[in-house]
């Protein structure tokens, strides 16, 4: 008896672990912009990564306005193959289109989805594409989401242009979990053009004032990263001063600066140039300066208090470093986050030549 239950047990492992897994290259493919009644498709890549050959059992569309094609033979182990899924595009609007793909010594189909927006005419982005990521053109290399309360999903879009002479299929890598990215379409022929929408998850910044990271725009899935893809996204979080009252909010402090354009002038021959800006509290509560950030490398700053009593100041000393500042591709400036309601974001530009 004991024998018996071994040996079924063993069947059923072997079985298992003999079990087919199709991998695609992506399982979701977006068409973007389709002209109405223009029908449009999507190649699925897939690749048979089981230890045995497999051949395609069923297909199912979510709706009957969607065709696929398939290979009707063995698949061999190793061996990539095409999914071809094609939408009618007989109705206005966006759609998502679901395929299910069955294969032998497998219960659960592996989908597949195409997705986009059907449009009585297309309409295309007419700006210019200034840079150069990659070897992709876009309209932008940083990105700043400003004043963003808690909460808030901001989107920015980029633009994207395939100068090259292949087919590719642009992706946005290391990405951080409060942020998102879409590309539309996701496969781009020679001269095409895409729009991604990155968006921002307030909810998951850690601290108020500026977040800074490095994501970098790829050719493919599982392209390298390199400087030359980079894209610096930049978040200043805010403070809520939605909970206070309007008695608190007349008392509260007052953040006033000497300036908001530092000049420090010409480095000429020295290595480093130094300023100051004043900071007084003209207010009738205590304030807070709650972050102290720059923007930029090849700052350094000193501030002489951090909490001023009404009617108090303080310096804020800057000092601004030639080789640092050589290879910067924004404006050197410094960011202050503070308790004022009327002025929690204080941001003083570093004129230097």
């Amino acid at each position: 008896m004991k024998r018996t239950i071994l040996y079924l047990f063993c069947a059923a492992a072997s079985g298992y672990a003999a079990a087919q897994s199709i991998t695609p290259a992506n399982s979701v493919i977006d068409c973007g912009q389709v002209v109405y009644q223009n029908p449009v498709t999507a190649q699925f890549e897939l690749v048979n990564e089981s230890d045995a050959s497999i051949s395609i059992s069923d297909v199912q569309t979510s709706c009957g306005c969607t065709t696929v094609s398939y290979p009707t033979g063995m698949i061999p182990k190793g061996k990539p193959f095409v999914i071809t899924a094609k939408y009618d595009a007989k109705m206005l609007g966006h759609f998502q289109k679901y395929v299910d793909v069955f294969t032998t010594g497998s219960e659960e189909p592996l989908m597949l989805t195409m997705k986009g927006v059907v449009v009585a005419e297309l309409s295309g982005y007419t700006g210019g594409y200034d840079y150069v990521v990659g070897r992709l053109k876009t309209d932008a290399q940083d990105l700043l989401f400003d004043d963003v309360n808690r909460g808030e999903r901001p989107v920015h879009e980029v633009h994207i242009l395939n100068s090259t002479s292949e087919t590719v299929s642009p992706v946005f890598m290391h990405l951080p979990d409060y942020l998102k990215a879409e590309v539309s379409p996701s496969t781009l022929a020679p001269g095409q053009a895409a729009v991604a929408r990155i968006t921002l998850e307030s909810q998951k910044l850690r601290d108020f004032g500026l977040t800074q990271t490095t994501i970098y725009l790829g050719q493919f899935p599982g392209d390298r990263i390199s400087e030359d893809k980079e894209i610096v996204v930049s978040s200043i979080l805010l403070p809520d001063f939605a909970h206070l009252t309007e008695n608190q909010l007349a008392r509260a402090p007052q953040a006033q600066v000497s300036t908001y354009n530092l000049d420090l002038g010409r480095f000429e021959k020295k290595k480093k140039k130094k300023g100051v800006v004043e900071i007084e509290n003209t207010g009738q509560t205590p304030l807070e300066i709650r972050s102290l950030q720059m923007f930029t490398p090849g700052l350094k700053v000193e501030l002489g208090s951090q909490r001023l009593r009404p009617g108090e100041s303080t310096k804020l000393k800057v000092t601004a470093e030639r080789n640092a500042l050589r290879n910067t591709r924004t404006q050197p400036r410094v960011l202050m986050i503070t308790n004022d309601p009327s002025n929690p974001k204080i941001v003083i530009n570093i004129v230097v030549e």
